[in-house]
């Protein structure tokens, strides 16, 4: 988290209608929540895998991050040879695994006289196997980058790494043994992890084959942050987003129909929620389950969207009816920004609270502010209404009318047709996909501004296929279904043929090195918010999975 974010979250929680010191307001609630959160926790699948083969990491310029993997030897030669004289081998494990690596070490010829110390770099992408970890300048902790120094007392040992990773390929040094002796390593192995019980349902035969491939890659990214939470991404943070909670739901809802999962998720935010009602931004689950001091606004908000969602798939009025007090209290949230005219005082949200919708720098979030207040107001009351609730929201239709029209004056630019953003009136493909999601534009003013952006200059583009998810679904509601398709063809698409086989956190096409933290080998390379392709594609089959 960049400094600002660490300084505002904490303002935030100590200003924020003083929560700190606030009565509970699920004091009667909260031990209960966090009871059924704990009954719904699911129960890990735990699969053995092996690695397929010895692998050559090397420098191409045109590869991904400028490092690709070239097949070497089969796995046998590791197994049969002196690991001194192999030492800096990387073993490939054919795709992506989340778990816990355990391995043996045996003598050759004559028994061990010393310990022995051992490196373990394990990557997601090549680069992050062929490049150095130090000297570190990220932003992040540097704990997150996942490489593990293994000391050998007694040899032979068969020996498991007690930090979870998550990796496709493992890079093995050594670092220490004695000069009278020899030995090599053996049956390496990862117990791999996940909730995932059930395969997706295949996709039409007639669907493109790159948008299969984007399909499966999707499918595998989901799959590795199905963990006990929905996980942002099992290698950092490791922990349940609700952004990444509300897409990745949507994900399961049309492939694995995991809803058990969603559930757990939901009671567990409910059950850690801040004193004052806010849902947190995001919880960990050890050693003891905990929110994290960082509330975010767009996040609370979104909860109460993931909710609805949960109801709409499974029907599950009961859940929704226990937790309807969180979604209540989320929308009390943007009153106190909400100005007279209809407009929300950006400058006073964006001084109290991490406003994220993306990780583009120098992004300008009125609008989007604004459009995904009046976003979740409205499936707010909608949720209201399936509960036969909506006597309770009954100032919603009255507020989200004014506030669409206050947008509508304010940030509507009539003459290019675009919706602008803040006081230099910025252009970007956030606030055009939030004013069409929240239904300020109209049908033919959203397709307008959309498709005239694509053509405009100094625009701020999305830095992360989070937005880029917002993005496509504006698109298809305003029925751009051409250019959404492109979209995923291009943007996940690229990614796949630089071979991911997972998707990333962060992706720009021009910059294979962005990162949010100063250090891209921090980033996660398998990241939940990028799954959503899988939701685009089998939601709709009539765009993606026809030629």
């Amino acid at each position: 988290m960049k400094k600002k974010y660490f300084l505002i979250s904490i303002v935030s929680c100590l200003l924020l209608n003083g929560s700190l010191f606030a009565q509970d307001v699920y004091q009667k609630q909260r031990a209960g929540w966090l009871d059924i959160a704990e009954a719904t926790k699911p129960k890990l699948i735990e699969t053995v895998k092996r690695p397929i083969g010895i692998v050559s990491v090397v420098k191409d310029e045109k590869a991904y991050q400028g490092w690709k993997v070239v097949s070497k030897q089969p796995m046998d030669s590791l197994y049969t040879r002196s690991m001194k004289k192999q030492s800096g081998v990387v073993l490939d494990f054919g795709e992506h695994l989340t778990g816990f690596v355990t391995f043996k070490v045996e003598d050759m010829k004559r028994a061990a006289d010393a310990a022995l110390r051992l490196k373990f770099t394990f990557a997601e992408v090549p680069a992050e196997a062929a490049l150095p970890f130090d000297p570190y300048n990220g932003q992040l902790s540097r704990a997150w980058l996942q490489d593990e120094i293994v000391t050998v007392s007694e040899v032979p040992s068969t020996i498991t790494i007690p930090r979870r990773v998550a990796f496709r390929y493992v890079k093995i040094e050594v670092l220490g043994s004695s000069v009278y002796s020899d030995f090599k390593v053996s049956d390496i192995s990862v117990k791999a992890t996940t909730s995932v019980k059930e395969s997706a349902a295949p996709l039409a035969a007639t669907t493109p084959d790159l948008i299969k491939k984007i399909d499966q890659v999707g499918l595998n990214t989901l799959k590795e942050c199905m963990q006990t939470v929905y996980e942002d991404g099992p290698k950092r943070d490791r922990r349940l987003w609700i952004g990444d909670l509300y897409l990745e739901s949507l994900a399961n809802i049309y492939s694995f129909k995991n809803h058990d999962l969603t559930k757990h998720c939901l009671y567990m935010l409910a059950g850690l929620s801040y004193e004052d009602g806010v849902a947190p931004s995001n919880v960990f689950e050890r050693p003891t389950p905990h929110a994290q001091i960082n509330p975010l606004f767009d996040y609370a908000l979104i909860y109460n969207v993931a909710l609805k969602e949960y109801l709409v798939a499974t029907g599950d009025k009961k859940t929704a009816l226990d937790l309807w007090q969180v979604a209540k209290n989320q929308i009390q949230i943007p009153k106190q920004y909400i100005g007279a005219d209809g407009m929300m005082d950006y400058e006073r949200a964006n001084k109290e609270w991490w406003l994220f919708f993306d990780w583009r720098d120098g992004l300008n979030k009125q609008a989007g502010l604004q459009g995904v207040v009046i976003w979740a107001y409205k499936n707010t009351y909608e949720l209201a209404k399936m509960l036969g609730k909506e006597k309770e929201v009954a100032e919603l239709p009255a507020l989200i009318e004014k506030m669409t029209k206050a947008a509508h004056k304010n940030l509507y630019d009539v003459k290019s047709g675009l919706f602008v953003s803040g006081k230099d009136k910025q252009i970007s493909y956030c606030s055009q996909a939030w004013m069409v999601l929240s239904g300020v534009a109209t049908k033919s003013e959203g397709a307008k501004a959309l498709k005239k952006i694509a053509t405009t200059e100094n625009v701020v583009y999305p830095g992360a296929p989070y937005l880029y998810h917002y993005v496509i679904e504006a698109m298809i509601q305003v029925g751009m279904k051409k250019e959404a398709k492109d979209i995923i063809t291009n943007y996940w698409g690229d990614m796949v043929n630089k071979g991911a086989d997972t998707f990333w956190e962060v992706y720009d096409p021009k910059n294979d090195f962005l990162s949010p933290y100063n250090a891209f080998l921090v980033n996660s390379y398998c990241h939940a918010w990028s799954c959503t392709p899988v939701y685009f594609i089998r939601k709709y089959p009539e765009i993606f999975q026809k030629q």
